[in-house]
């Protein structure tokens, strides 16, 4: 019968460390498959690495084998499974903000981590019983256990491998998917358009899209498809179905140097945007010049008769501007007086004007002299900015001013960008959810801070990703919202504690702050205690890595 029983509980712990795998699968996708970047969430909490239950159950269960054993191998093989399935039970994952994405990749690194599981589990059995350990009854039991327990410890390391194991098929398959996008582009031979930034990528993709697609036929990469392969996956899902298109507009992300130019040594734009640079990923960068390295990248990938826009009132794109290359540069700003604009400067908004309506301002063509008046139906002062890019490609491109107003007139924001909404009850909500950066936050604050008629909730987990800033500009966040908000919720203990600092320093009320670990408690308490006339701004979502 042992055969059997070792059989069953190999089973069990193979089961178990197949689900967990599946599990951490999801954290390790939001990771990207980077494996340091993984490892370093795996080791904040020891409930990740070293969950307590499983442990416990398997001390216990162990020791109970052992002193039990006296009496035959029945009970110890029920003790052996019934310790074996409380230890791999899987927890309540609790609020899930990104489920698995089962894409073929996924796919293939989990078959590859459940054979390495599978081959560990039963060479451990097939050993176990050709030894036949028979000194103490329960001895195989316990020694099983003890290889399940540690196979299913070491769950992230089998992960790690089969990512590692599956790097020459990824890298085969990647390169004939980026030929056949290359293909796809030389087939259809639209014009690229690069955008690149900080921050402000999709949102001025965005508006650019909607303005173009007035007399023209744009394409832009969905939502935040913005790596190598995302914009692979747009080319060859979308762009190849439809040979009429006039504009691909592809945004393109960075987390270290190289990526960018990699994107466009594919797409080759013969105009590219650079919208921002900030702190955004400063982690992974190190420093500021380094970010603005990496988002050169889209400019020097630009033939000589290409189109480089500008955001003028940014430091470091201002000095990008002042190499010279290429010999198109056209310049935007919201800072500059446009009866004296700098040489370069080709659009300059002016007047603006922030309502919970509209945005309102005055866009001038320095180089015609000719200026237009122009509502939009945004919120956000940061999005004029957006909007002069927008309309310096499109005036490139051939449309007028008065053309690009109507267009204009009809905009909306971006997915999770400052979108505003009333609910049946009369709350209305500020979805900036996406993510946050210092100039955004400033601009979503204020935002905030116009609503007159009721309480002012900001619910927020702060800024992440910032490297040295993080500290200070969270900080900075709470000393802003203490001027604005009459409640604040604050989402995990850990990264909002500059927040909390910030906000007391500024001499907001404790009692009106609140500290909550998941954002579902959050929404549940604003829904029991705002009513009509009341505001709420969700300001950021950090991903599931950050939650406890």
């Amino acid at each position: 019968m042992t055969p059997i029983f070792l059989a069953i509980i190999a089973l069990i712990w193979l089961a178990g460390t197949c689900l967990r795998v599946y599990r951490l699968a999801r954290y390790y996708q939001i990771e990207e498959y980077m494996s340091r970047r993984f490892l370093r969430w795996l080791f904040v909490q020891r409930e990740h690495w070293l969950p307590a239950r499983p442990l416990a159950a398997w001390l216990v269960g162990g020791l109970l084998q052992f002193f039990l054993a006296e009496g035959g191998l029945f009970l110890p093989a029920v003790i052996a499974g019934v310790s074996g399935v409380i230890a791999v039970y899987p927890p309540d994952e609790g609020e899930v903000k990104k489920r698995f994405r089962a894409t073929a990749r996924a796919k293939r690194l989990l078959a590859t981590a459940f054979i390495l599981i599978t081959l560990i589990l039963f060479a451990a059995y097939l050993t176990i019983v050709s030894l036949q350990v028979a000194r103490i009854a329960a001895l195989p039991l316990i020694i099983l256990s003890t290889v399940g327990f540690i196979t299913f410890l070491l769950t992230p390391i089998w992960l790690i491998l089969g990512n590692l194991l599956m790097t020459p098929v990824e890298a085969f398959l990647r390169r004939r998917f980026i030929a056949r996008a290359r293909r796809v582009l030389e087939e259809t031979h639209p014009v690229v358009i690069g955008i690149t930034g900080s921050y402000g990528k999709t949102t001025t993709k965005s508006f650019l899209t909607h303005i173009l697609n007035g007399r023209y036929k744009a394409y832009p990469t969905p939502k935040s498809f913005n790596t190598l392969m995302g914009v692979c996956i747009a080319i060859n899902n979308d762009l190849a179905q439809d040979r009429s298109i006039d504009y691909f507009i592809a945004e393109m992300g960075a987390y270290i140097p190289g990526e960018i130019a990699r994107i466009c040594d594919l797409t080759h734009p013969q105009i590219s945007i650079v919208v921002e640079v900030g702190p955004q990923h400063l982690e992974r960068f190190g420093s500021i010049e380094n970010i603005a390295t990496a988002k050169y990248e889209i400019i020097k990938a630009l033939p000589v008769d290409g189109v480089g826009v500008f955001n003028w009132d940014n430091p470091y794109i201002r000095e990008m501007m002042s190499r010279g290359y290429p010999q198109t540069r056209l310049a935007v700003s919201r800072q500059v007086n446009p009866n004296n604009a700098p040489d370069g400067v080709r659009f300059v908004a002016s007047n603006i004007q922030e309502t919970l309506d509209a945005l309102r301002f005055t866009v001038t063509d320095t180089a015609t002299k000719t200026s237009v008046e122009m509502s939009v139906p945004l919120l956000g002062a940061h999005n004029v900015t957006n909007i002069l890019l927008a309309i310096a490609v499109a005036v490139h491109e051939g449309l007028s001013l008065k053309e690009i107003t109507r267009r204009i007139a009809t905009l909306q924001p971006a997915e999770s960008r400052l979108a505003a909404q009333t609910t049946p009850q009369g709350i209305t909500i500020l979805n900036d959810a996406y993510s946050a950066n210092p100039v955004g936050v400033t601009s979503a604050l204020h935002v905030l801070g116009m609503h007159h008629t009721g309480k002012r909730l900001l619910i927020t987990p702060g800024m992440v990703e910032l490297g040295v800033l993080m500290e200070s500009e969270n900080r900075k966040l709470g000393e802003n919202a203490a001027q604005v908000a009459t409640d604040v919720i604050l989402i995990g203990e850990a990264q909002t504690m500059p927040i909390k600092a910030g906000l007391l320093a500024a001499g907001f009320p404790e009692e009106r702050l609140q500290t909550m670990e998941m954002l579902g408690e959050a929404v549940e308490w604003y829904q029991h205690n705002l009513t009509s006339g009341d505001c709420v701004l969700f300001l950021n979502d950090l991903p599931d890595t950050y939650n406890r």
